[in-house]
This record gives structure tokens, C-alpha cells and sequence, in this order.
């Protein structure tokens, strides 16, 4: 699947839900989902900078796509970055550089969280299209 054709799922399944109580809910479950990263990767280097809460993230290129594991101490947070791995990983780095958000005003998520957890949002995606553009610069 394209990023465009992820993000589009996750539009329709957020739209399922009537209040931002359930959307919540939903996340948290998805964070329950995430691909974990390995212990090893949980260092120093692998936090994103600008969380309120710790996230880890770990890429690694398999076949010229991004495939990201990640992890945090915070629920709704491990939910955010679930969502964001579930459009990112697998890609190539092309098309994560390449790759617009708007999504994530377009189910909300940004007007529903507390400006330190937006701030965190922005950081991690930041932080993936990061690992992208090294990837990117490996490949060519």
C-alpha cells in the first residue's frame, strides 16, 4: 500500500468513531500493536528529542524500504506513534521524504492534544523523515 492509501484507512477508521473519548481508546490500542523496538535500541540516541514522554525509534533498510520499530512510556503517545509507523514503515525513503501529512488535521489528532504532545507529534515526524533522508543519501 502507498503512504496515501494508509493514511486514507486511518482517515475512515478515525471518522468511526463519534467523540474524541473513543478516538482515544482507539489509539491506545494501536499503540498496543506497535512493532517494538528491540531493547538494545532503547538508548539515548534513539529518543526523540522534543517528547514530553520517552519514544524511541529505531530504523533499519530492508529490500530500499524504512522499516521503523519504536516505543514509549506514555500510552497515547505509544498510540501517536503507532499511527505514524503504520504510514511510514515499509516505504522507501523517497517516498517518506516526499510524503505530506495532513492526515493528521484531517482526523484531528492535532487540535486534541495538549501543545507539548503536538510539539512531540511534529518531532517525530520529523525524526522518521530524519532517518529517511540518511537512508536516502545511502541508496544513491
Amino acid at each position: 500500500m502507498t503512504i496515501e492509501e494508509i493514511q486514507n484507512e486511518i482517515i475512515d477508521e478515525f471518522s468511526m468513531f463519534d467523540d474524541w473519548e473513543e478516538r482515544y481508546q482507539y489509539m491506545i490500542d494501536l499503540g498496543k500493536t506497535l512493532p517494538l523496538i528491540e531493547d538494545q535500541y532503547k538508548t539515548e540516541e534513539n529518543i526523540i528529542k522534543g517528547c514530553q514522554s520517552k519514544v524511541w525509534v529505531h530504523a533499519d533498510i530492508q529490500d530500499n524500504k524504512v522499516v521503523f520499530t519504536a516505543d514509549s512510556d506514555a500510552i497515547i503517545t505509544k498510540g501517536i506513534i503507532a499511527i505514524l509507523i503504520r504510514v511510514f514503515s515499509n516505504q522507501s525513503p523517497k517516498a517518506i521524504i516526499e510524503a505530506d501529512t495532513d492526515f493528521i488535521d484531517q482526523i484531528g489528532l492535532k487540535e486534541h492534544l495538549s501543545p507539548t504532545r503536538a510539539n512531540g507529534l511534529v518531532s517525530m515526524i520529523k525524526q522518521l523523515k530524519m532517518y529517511a533522508i540518511a537512508y536516502q543519501t545511502q541508496l544513491q
